[in-house]
């Protein structure tokens, strides 16, 4: 099935711009070397350009799907619902790591349900700790607790350094959403 060795595993965290848009670059470089794309997508239930886009074109290599609600939640605002959510998508992306279907998987935005204490952290770094060797995981969101650090092969931080939302700019179709 996968074209590499061996699958590592990357976290892209931090208060910065571009963490999901890197996992999203990731993507188009595994579907032009024709490998299979799995993205999950915590948090998230809106329609976003990126998805469109994933889905008219690259439907044959990657497959997406939501665990989240149409809202933006904060922390300590979270309800059962989106838990429950939350907690449904991650039984779903567990038999998808465990499936080798694909070769790279996604997950956006779980670093923030963990934050958030929506999904358990033993329950992820087992998963990390024994899926399968030739599948190549991407842990994207702020806040990545530092035991899925420690056991990272690669970890990138995005730091804020000026971004013009402090102005009052908001997220601008085919930029940020």
């Amino acid at each position: 099935m996968s074209k590499f060795d061996r699958g590592y595993v990357q976290i892209y965290t931090g208060n910065g711009k571009g963490k999901t848009t890197c996992a999203l670059g990731l993507m188009v470089r595994a579907v032009g070397a024709g490998l299979r794309v799995f993205i999950a997508q915590f948090l998230k239930g809106q329609e976003y350009s990126e998805l469109k886009t994933i889905r008219e074109r690259f439907s044959d290599l990657v497959d997406i799907r939501q665990y989240g609600t149409t809202y933006f939640v904060f922390k300590g605002r979270e309800t059962e619902e989106l838990k429950r959510i939350v907690n449904q998508g991650w039984e779903e992306v567990k038999e998808i790591i465990f499936s080798k279907k694909y070769n790279l998987v996604i997950l956006d935005e779980v670093n923030v349900a963990l934050y958030m204490g929506l999904l358990n952290l033993e329950d992820v770094l087992e998963v990390i700790r024994n899926k399968p060797e030739k599948v190549e995981l991407i842990l994207t969101g702020r806040y990545a607790p530092e035991e899925l650090i420690e056991v990272a092969d690669l970890v990138t931080e995005m730091r804020e350094v000026k971004h013009y939302y402090t102005m009052g700019v908001q997220a601008r179709v085919g930029i940020e959403k």
